[in-house]
């Protein structure tokens, strides 16, 4: 579990997975199959669905979750919860319609993209943009040039096994990867003391104004004298 899995109590919160893939998946076909078993096998790890709260896709994996004792958010584009399919046992009502794909993976710490159509491609780019890993299941195929060839940060997976077991992966590198990435962040921006030797003044004497700022005040480093 990373630092950001640590809630403000100091308990562990369960990994949350974003699951995506095409809404019109009819009941039987390859895509609803694939997404009901991710969503069994991400429940039976212990692991919180995240979805676009509809069907298709979305309903056979909160659907296999659900069957499996987890719990599941949709997250949907519209103003009426009962909008959602019956198996997410919380549900989000944007009302921002499109941009909530960009909400729905953003709320993953890794992606699980299940077949899909055009919305689902950009939820892809949206959740690599943020840095979110991508795992492709029957998914889309995607490449580039320079940078982009490759497709970093997109896994492919061939079984909903495979699937979860990537996800599990990406998430234990993530976490190595954070006190990593924090020490770097330190250890590059050496800190001049004079620097921090600074005074704020108040171009107004009102009192009010003053008290209407205690609480930026209340931030501030300590060694910031305010005039």
């Amino acid at each position: 579990m990373s630092a950001a899995g640590e809630a403000a109590s100091g308990a562990p919160r369960a990994r949350q997975v974003a699951v995506i893939g095409a809404g019109q998946a009819e009941p039987g076909s390859e895509a609803w199959e694939l997404a009901e078993a991710v969503g069994r096998g991400l429940a039976e790890a212990g692991v919180v669905l995240v979805c676009g709260g509809r069907g298709g896709v979305m309903e056979a994996a909160c659907r296999g979750a659900v069957a499996a004792g987890g719990e599941t958010i949709g997250i949907l584009p519209g103003h009426d919860i009962a909008e959602a399919n019956p198996f997410c046992t919380r549900v989000i009502a944007t009302g921002i319609g499109h941009a909530r794909n960009l909400a729905v993976v953003g709320s993953g710490e890794v992606v699980i993209a299940v077949g899909g159509e055009w919305g689902t491609l950009s939820e892809i780019g949206h959740a690599r943009a943020i840095g979110r890993t991508v795992i492709a299941l029957r998914s889309w195929a995607l490449s580039g040039r320079e940078r982009m060839e490759g497709a970093p940060g997109i896994e492919v997976a061939e079984t909903p096994d495979e699937a979860v077991a990537a996800e599990r992966h990406a998430v234990a590198r993530l976490a190595r990867a954070e006190p990593a990435r924090l020490d770097a962040t330190v250890d590059a921006a050496p800190v001049d003391q004079r620097h921090f030797q600074r005074k704020l003044r108040f171009p107004c004497r009102c009192r009010r104004r003053r008290v209407h700022l205690e609480p930026q005040l209340a931030r501030l480093p300590a060694d910031v004298v305010v005039q």
